[in-house]
């Protein structure tokens, strides 16, 4: 039997500010970042029953310590929603949280949900250090710590040696490909940062930004409103003792979190509320692991084709900003695509980057800013460790 596929309306969207390392948000456990966004988005639309809600789908990149055992589940039972509503925690790495989205969209598409909720979370400060157990029992010698907080630990020695370089490594490689100079990625760095301050300021971020309770963080708090290019000229190269990556020209570590409410026609109904946005198409690509930068590059394009749109038709595109020089060898690829549309309220870099929460900040803040712009089309995309990439095509 043939079901025709439902139309998937993303009613809100919430998010943390982000925390820096070891900063604001680093003495809140993960689950309760995750619970926390979702009582906030919910308290938003009072007239949903929780009890409405078919499944909670979260993204979460590590997974190593307290966001073990499902943490969309934990979370929903630590929000309050009725222990009748499920939860799924998914993996995508870096676009967790958009995966997160992408997989409510498709249950509510194929009619296996009405309403559902979407999310991400990540508290890199929070991540453990875990430690492998030995080969045999006894074993007389030290034993290695592995820190989760980010990129590759215990890494099998089967794969090819150039698919495991660490991510900074990968960006310099995109860098070499392209030209791309020092002098460009850390003007692109000054340019989010710029575009970041100036949407707080202006208020632009009022309507997705929620508190996080006990906490007295208002803003992202690696936003540096006085970054210039001298200010980012004298960072030394992480990667490449020649290299152009540094710490000014890279996203941060983070924490913090996200939701959406996706719903179907009937949903909608009971929510009460306008819709910001209209899902509409999706894809997911892969590559060379070492040049994941570049995932988004396909995966764009192709959502852009199912979806019936091109670059020339995009009102806004939310585009993960990993590194500087991954984001300028993406946008290499794109000759049809205006920048002024692309992260126009800032990006990673300045705002920055926990990973499971990202794609589902991402997916939010296209939403919010096709509502206010009225209509139009909007593209949120990331790049993901090991080489792929994901994009969501959206419309108002």
């Amino acid at each position: 039997m043939t079901r025709q596929l439902r139309d998937i309306y993303i009613v809100d969207a919430v998010r943390t500010p982000v925390g820096k390392y070891a900063g604001a948000l680093s003495g809140v456990r993960p689950d309760d970042l995750a619970a926390g966004v979702l009582r906030s988005l919910l308290a938003r639309t009072p007239d949903l029953d929780p009890a409405r809600i078919d499944d909670v789908f979260f993204g979460n990149a590590n997974g190593a310590g307290e966001e073990n055992r499902n943490v969309a589940r934990m979370a929903g039972l630590l929000a309050g929603l009725p222990v009748t509503v499920p939860g799924s925690t998914v993996n995508r790495l870096c676009a967790s949280g958009l995966e997160a989205v992408i997989q409510a969209a498709r249950a509510i598409a194929v009619g296996d949900a009405s309403v559902a909720v979407a999310g991400g979370v990540e508290s890199m400060s929070r991540a453990p250090w875990v430690l492998p157990k030995p080969s045999r029992a006894f074993p007389a010698g030290n034993q290695e710590l592995f820190s989760t907080t980010i990129g590759w630990r215990m890494v099998n020695k089967r794969l090819e040696p150039q698919w495991t370089v660490p991510l900074g490594e990968g960006a310099e490689l995109i860098a070499d490909r392209y030209g791309i100079t020092r002098e460009q990625q850390d003007a692109f760095a000054v340019a989010s940062h710029e575009k970041a301050a100036r949407a707080w300021k202006n208020g632009l971020y009022d309507g997705e930004v929620v508190p996080v309770e006990d906490v007295g963080l208002t803003r992202d708090e690696t936003i540096r409103d006085n970054t210039s290019p001298q200010s980012l000229s004298g960072l030394k190269p992480v990667f490449r003792p020649d290299g152009t990556v540094t710490a000014g020209n890279a996203s941060p570590l983070n924490d913090g979190a996200a939701a959406l409410l996706l719903v179907d026609e009937e949903g909608l109904k009971a929510t009460g509320r306008e819709p910001l946005a209209l899902v509409r198409a999706s894809a997911v690509t892969a590559i060379e692991p070492q040049y994941f930068g570049l995932g988004p590059v396909e995966a764009v394009r192709k959502a852009l084709t199912r979806a019936g749109r091109g670059f020339g038709d995009l009102t806004t595109f939310e585009l993960n900003e990993a590194f500087a020089a991954q984001s300028l060898g993406c946008l290499a690829e794109w000759p049809d695509l205006d920048p002024a549309v692309v992260n126009p309220r800032g990006g990673a870099i300045a705002i920055g980057h926990p990973l499971g929460a990202s794609g589902a900040r991402i997916a939010g803040a296209v939403a919010h800013q096709l509502a206010a712009a009225g209509s139009g089309t909007g593209l949120a995309a990331l790049c993901i460790g090991v080489g792929q990439g994901l994009a969501l095509v959206l419309e108002r």
